[in-house]
């Protein structure tokens, strides 16, 4: 079920939250939990209800698995433990290779070795790096001794909760759970609602206006990666960055929102990432849970900073060639990967010899890398890539023009208007040409110049005129639900 769609608003939030506090308030706790875990299920299983026995034969599994670990580690028996951990960890990861990098290591073999290993083309289960990285984490914070759970409903719903099962935030058991079981957090509080609202509105914007109709442009450079021209090519690239930035925190600030109306607080995700002025800021600020799990479960692991500077180089470049690994299967995730991870080097290096650089000219640069690493992000193929990259250095002539054909023009105005065909006949020819030329500069006025939605809902205290502009905003947004727009990092 997409966030963006009526059901989801009109009817799904509405029905889980009365079935949600109205059993609570009879004080039938436990099946109010309940209630909200099979919802969270039926909401993953709306879009393919087969994916829901591979949902739970993986929270059967890891729910054993972590009290098989808490067993051992009960007793003592460290041996058993630890090969209770491998071997869970493994299943996971065995589970998430199979259906998210099986064809595409058969792939790379047939190319490597000229065979013809037949591909299975499986479709990926919403979620499922999410989810799995989610149980992994709790499997290892259970032998770390940082968590436990023996009521199979409490860890259903900590693996389930619907705001952040299909695209994060990875979250830790103690984050969450915890609050399901405060006093307070059983009833209502209109003061949550009112901020979650007006947070979700935030992110539905965000969305909806902005990512959604940046991605025409985007879409269509890179369809036609190698007519580019300079300008055209820059503008593809940026279009991107932008989308990108927009849809994955427009999505964060709806999952933040919708949690905080049921009173759970789910932790930061995003933080204005593109005003960062290292990589290394930048990596505090992205997707800020991947992060934390990257350097929890892989950069420590393997050594972390313990290892002599080479090591921690070495440590650095891994982490985030399995960080862009997990982004998709393909080798443009893995480049891009480790892009960044020799960004991150180059970084280390730079703080060691003393060096220092302007804030802004380090925003400027850290920005300039990020998006040009995107591209790899986006593009389809390593062709496709390079001609981008090569029209973004000039070598595909300089000439002036939008990289966007008449057709996804009129997708653009059909996305932006709908369904006000009326105001869209009139708006057309001024539409259009605001678009082209002015989309990029108010991307960065809001990226660079405007508060973030953490800071906005800290000063959330509307006065009855903010509240009619608000509402406003609600309803013209809400026109725009018709339109189906799924989130980038649903494919993840």
């Amino acid at each position: 079920m997409l966030f963006t769609s009526y059901g989801y608003i009109f009817l799904f939030i509405p029905v889980t939250f009365v079935g949600y506090f109205g059993l609570n308030y009879l004080k039938l706790t436990r099946l109010a939990k309940v209630w909200l875990g099979l919802t969270s299920l039926f909401f993953y299983g709306y879009w393919n209800p087969d994916y829901l026995l591979l949902l739970m034969g993986s929270i059967v599994f890891n729910y054993l698995s972590a009290i098989m670990i808490s067993y051992h580690r009960g007793r003592g028996a460290t041996s058993h433990q630890t090969a209770s951990l491998l071997f869970s960890v493994t299943a996971n990861l065995g589970l998430l290779g199979y259906f998210k990098y099986y064809d595409f290591f058969v792939s790379s073999i047939n190319t490597a070795f000229a065979s013809d290993m037949e591909l299975l083309h499986i479709v990926l289960p919403l979620g499922i790096s999410f989810f799995t990285f989610t149980q992994i984490a709790f499997l290892v914070d259970t032998s770390r001794g940082r968590a436990s759970e023996y009521s199979f409903d409490n860890y259903m719903l900590f693996v389930t909760f619907f705001p952040h099962l299909l695209a994060g935030p990875i979250i830790h058991h103690k984050e969450m759970m915890p609050q399901f079981d405060r006093l307070r957090n059983k009833f209502i509080n209109h003061k949550h609602i009112s901020k979650g609202i007006y947070l979700f509105f935030i992110g539905l914007a965000k969305k909806l206006v902005i990512a959604d109709s940046i991605a025409v442009w985007a879409n269509a450079g890179f369809d036609s990666g190698e007519s580019l021209s300079f300008i055209q090519a820059w503008e593809t690239s940026l279009a991107f960055s932008f989308q990108l930035y927009f849809d994955f925190s427009g999505y964060t600030d709806m999952a933040l929102g919708v949690a905080m109306v049921f009173n759970i607080i789910l932790p930061q995700n995003f933080n204005s990432p593109y005003k960062a002025a290292d990589i290394q800021d930048f990596w505090r600020r992205w997707h800020m849970t991947l992060s934390r799990f990257l350097r929890d479960y892989v950069y420590i692991p393997l050594g972390g900073n313990r290892v002599g500077e080479a090591g921690v180089m070495a440590n650095l470049v891994l982490t985030f060639v399995i960080g862009g690994l997990w982004h998709g299967a393909g080798w443009t995730f893995i480049l891009w990967g480790l892009m960044h991870g020799v960004a991150l080097v180059i970084h280390r290096i730079w703080k060691i010899s003393g060096m220092e650089m302007n804030r802004y000219l380090g925003v400027f640069v850290t920005f300039m890398f990020v998006n040009a690493a995107w591209v790899l992000f986006r593009a389809p193929t390593f062709d496709t890539a390079i001609q981008v990259y090569s029209s973004m250095l000039g070598l595909n002539g300089f000439s002036a023009g939008v990289a966007m054909p008449m057709g996804y023009l009129k997708t653009a105005l059909i996305n932006i208007l709908s369904p006000m065909n009326m105001i869209s006949v009139t708006m057309k020819f001024i539409w259009i040409p605001f678009c082209i030329y002015s989309w990029i500069p108010i991307c960065m006025a809001v990226v660079f110049l405007m508060p973030n939605s953490t800071q906005m809902i800290s000063k959330f205290n509307p006065g009855r005129r903010q509240l009619v502009f608000i509402g406003a905003v609600m309803a013209f947004l809400l026109l725009r639900l018709s339109t189906i727009s799924e989130f980038i990092y649903y494919q993840f």
